[in-house]
């Protein structure tokens, strides 16, 4: 039956009135004009080339191949589009010799890569045309694709826009990186509870990558140093050889495709072989093993750092290896000559720059100044001035347990040169400090790289910023708060070093791919130049209140959310009313960031479904997803906690469809893809201060979803781009949470002053949602009652009278559909290319470029 809520337009939103059956997927994809032109010589060039690959690459013929053959055969294909350009950028960088960045994360999380190419390359139709006539559906290939999930949330993704905006900047840029064998591991929910499954994403093979054994590069760890006339020399060192693996980055219709290189670790041939008894040839051969282990697994933290020795030797790991591939890079400079033509070190800051993506690369710095002293025998002054002209650090969050503090005797033992090089720094670090701040003790122990006390430890953030000439937050707010808090004494001491980035998504994935109806109604009425210039998004504000365009951003909608539902449908068995508001919350599961207050409020609102059976309600569908780190506690009840919640709404007749709680299981960049462009409704809700920045919220955003959330990361920057009457804003702001702080927090006097708040805990603690087990959530309770470090009581009253207003206006669609237009006029500022425009301009001095490198076929 149709809701009485949608007008007309939106119920009838399927089908096409000038036709006598609804176009097929195939036919509705045809006519979208962002997807690039399926010419007919293309389309037979792809068809053979196909079949080519399904014969001589996989060995296969129409009658025994799988579903998965028939991707692996079309991902060559399209992967074979890349491989001119790939190498043409390469020859072009040689022979222009720009100044190169390098980008340095331990994480990419870059989802599927099928796609994102035929967008880039403007394929995408020609492709649908090629496998259409072969009787293929290429969403059902598509769907074959493992997720590379080298990433555990926000820092990880953003490194994956990053590489993809660099290259359609024409930056000259490297994404350098572990490849991991086993990624964020697949989450299961067993019962309720969160159950790991390793991610064995490689089994099958993977298209886009080259193997590169020529440039193996070995890595050295353990040992000892001697101190000679001549210099330090590092010796008795255990070696591990590091393999590349390199994966073509295609910016958006320009021809040009940079390098992602991942590092394998390999055993070399005489690993333990050199020390052999008689019989334990086979034991030194099961040995490698051990040495291969550093690139087996991603650890599967977010916000949290583990001190472990086989996490510090991937840190390493990855730094030896990469500066290893700079300074061989730096020196050789002519396309195809292999001899040095470049000695001169004082150069490096013109030609080459490196990002620190969070602190996992810090060794960076001391691994720089140990090649540039012992092996290149440069005076330590010198070596300084160039590493830190040459590194730029970007700071992720501000939470404490996150910090990177790394024990000396761990250090001393795996890398013992290193930590001479660190006391080093540390030494001319004080003596700077004390010079300018004589006398001030206090000043010296904070400012220090060495934490004393108990365990003697490295403060790898304070090396960061001592090494680097920048250092950035990644929204405004995060950093001005890393100058006022955190990093307060360093700024006083060279405020010129702390700069803003506030960080961005690519236009290209997170709207062109995701969301091709939406990017068509968009083009439609401003042309399609805005998927490279986002800032055009503005020229929308000329329509927000043109019917035909506020009905067909609508319908866009609906036709995403009906789309979702059947994905639901078919994936979790579970039906879902496409005319509820689809409320989302999708992010890494962690107190700070609040799902614990969304649980309120579905207590909340359910209890007044109940109280008042027959008022009328809005429909919600809440869905909450995300990853709990296997070994955080706290976090994995939070996630038995909605799944019980769910277990009760869902199965209560008196609220029928009305209200519905689904914990969207092992939420990954492939589902954040599908969930997002059919959102109502985006909860970024953690406590003021705590979130750096938050990207879901940006994609949201740009997909026509609104925004509930407090005055944290980006959300501020949101509200002023979009307008603040445009967002659901509520809370505590961080003055608040301060002087809250400063009073003392205390949850009882909440508890006790707000009935729908004691009533929702008291049903937690008293087992309405656990009947089995009346006491499994006495730990979140005991949590929120005695010490919440993140004041969830303190924001409910607010946030529920906010979701009031949220309910109110979506009753009203029209007035909804044109917050959402103010919203996506407003996402300019968001885009990963404004973001990387500024770190090119502003930390490592290059420009970037519009211009188009010539097509492979293209004859010069």
């Amino acid at each position: 039956m149709p809701h009485p809520l949608l007008p007309k337009y939106i119920q009838s939103a399927p089908t096409c009135a000038t036709m006598s059956k609804p176009l097929s997927d195939h036919e509705r994809r045809k006519q979208i004009s962002v997807r690039g032109l399926a010419g007919v010589e293309n389309v037979t060039d792809l068809k053979q080339n196909f079949n080519r690959h399904l014969h001589f690459t996989l060995v296969k013929d129409r009658n025994v191949a799988t579903r998965r053959d028939y991707y692996f055969a079309l991902a060559h294909t399209v992967r074979d589009h890349l491989i001119g350009r790939w190498i043409r950028t390469q020859q072009h960088y040689y022979e222009k010799d720009p100044k190169r960045v390098y980008y340095i994360s331990l994480e990419f999380y870059m989802g599927r890569s099928l796609q994102n190419t035929m967008v880039n390359l403007a394929l995408e139709n020609a492709c649908d045309e090629a496998t259409y006539q072969l009787g293929l559906d290429m969403e059902e290939l598509e769907d074959m694709e493992e997720d590379a999930g080298l990433g555990n949330g926000g820092l990880g993704r953003l490194a994956a826009c990053f590489l993809d905006s660099m290259a359609s900047l024409g930056l000259a840029a490297y994404g350098y990186g572990i490849r991991y064998e086993f990624g964020i591991f697949n989450q299961k929910i067993v019962n309720g509870w969160q159950v790991e499954e390793a991610d064995d994403w490689l089994r099958y093979g993977n298209p886009w990558e080259k193997a590169r054994p020529e440039y193996m590069r070995p890595v050295h760890f353990y040992g000892r140093t001697e101190h000679q006339p001549g210099g330090v020399k590092w010796v008795d060192t255990q070696v591990v050889l590091a393999l590349p693996y390199d994966t073509p980055i295609p910016g958006y219709r320009n021809n040009v495709v940079n390098t992602m290189r991942l590092w394998s670790a390999k055993a070399p041939c005489e690993f333990n072989l050199k020390d052999f008894n008689v019989g334990g040839y086979i034991q030194a051969v099961l040995d490698r093993n051990l040495a291969e282990n550093i690139s087996r697994v991603l650890y599967p933290n977010d916000n949290f750092f583990e001190g472990k020795e086989l996490r510090l030797k991937q840190e390493y790991f990855v730094v030896s290896a990469t500066l290893q591939d700079i300074i061989r890079r730096f020196k050789v400079s002519k396309f195809g000559s292999r001899e040095i033509a470049r000695t001169d070190f004082s150069k490096l800051p013109d030609k080459v720059a490196i990002q620190l993506n969070d602190t996992h690369p810090a060794m960076a710095i001391p691994e720089l100044m140990r090649v540039l002293v012992d092996e290149e025998k440069l005076t330590w002054e010198n070596a300084w001035d160039i590493c830190v002209r040459t590194c730029a650090y970007t700071n992720h969050t501000v939470l404490p347990e996150a910090l990177e503090r790394w024990p000396v005797d761990l250090f001393a033992h795996l890398l013992p040169r290193h930590l001479e090089i660190v006391y080093e720094i540390n030494r001319r670090h004080l003596e700077k400090v004390a010079a300018k701040y004589p006398g001030d003790n206090d000043r010296l122990c904070r400012m220090s790289l060495i934490e004393e006390g108990g365990q003697k430890r490295i403060n790898m953030a304070h090396l960061c910023i001592v090494g680097s000439h920048a250092v950035n937050g990644v929204a405004q707010i995060h950093s001005d708060i890393l100058k006022a808090t955190i990093f307060k004494d360093f700024y006083e001491m060279e405020p010129h070093k702390f700069q803003n980035k506030t960080n961005g998504i690519t236009p290209r994935r997170w709207l062109v791919m995701c969301n091709p109806g939406l990017a068509e109604v968009i083009a439609e009425r401003i042309g399609e130049d805005f998927i490279r210039n986002l800032n055009q998004l503005r020229e929308l504000l000329k329509f927000v209140n043109d019917e035909a365009f506020i009905r067909d951003v609508a319908k866009v909608k609906q036709e995403n959310k009906l789309k979702f539902a059947v994905h639901l449908e078919e994936h979790y068995k579970v039906k879902i009313n496409p005319n509820s508001m689809f409320d989302v919350q999708v992010k890494r599961i962690h107190e700070y960031k609040r799902q614990l207050l969304n649980c309120l409020h579905i207590i909340t609102y359910y209890n007044r479904i109940k109280k008042e059976p027959n008022k009328q309600w809005t429909p919600r569908t809440i869905m909450i997803g995300g990853k709990a780190a296997p070994g955080y506690h706290s976090a994995k009840m939070i996630i038995r906690l909605i799944t019980a919640i769910g277990e009760v709404i869902n199965n209560d007749p008196v609220v029928g469809d009305r209200l519905k709680v689904i914990f969207l299981e092992n939420y990954r960049v492939t589902l954040a893809e599908k969930i997002i462009p059919a959102a109502d409704l985006s909860e970024q809700i953690s406590t003021a201060g705590t979130e750096a920045s938050g990207t879901g919220n940006m994609k949201f955003m740009l997909n026509g979803a609104l925004t509930i959330g407090t005055m944290d990361g980006a959300n501020v920057e949101m509200a002023e781009e979009a307008g603040e009457e445009n967002l659901f804003i509520f809370g505590m702001r961080v003055d608040d949470v301060d002087a809250l702080d400063k009073r003392g927090y205390h949850a009882e006097e909440y508890y006790n002053r707000l009935p729908e708040l004691k009533q929702a805990i008291d049903q937690i603690a008293g087992g309405f949602f656990s009947p089995k087990q009346p006491d499994l959530f006495k730990e979140i309770v005991n949590m929120l009652m005695h010490h919440d470090r993140f004041k969830v009581f303190a924001d409910y009253e607010d946030y529920i009278k906010c979701q009031e207003k949220v309910n109110a206006l979506y009753k009203n669609p029209k007035e909804w559909t044109k917050k959402v237009i103010y919203n996506i006029a407003g996402c300019g500022k968001f885009s990963s290319d404004r973001t990387i425009a500024q770190y090119a301009r502003e930390i490592w001095g290059m420009e970037p470029t519009h211009e188009k490198l010539p097509a492979p076929d293209d004859k010069q």
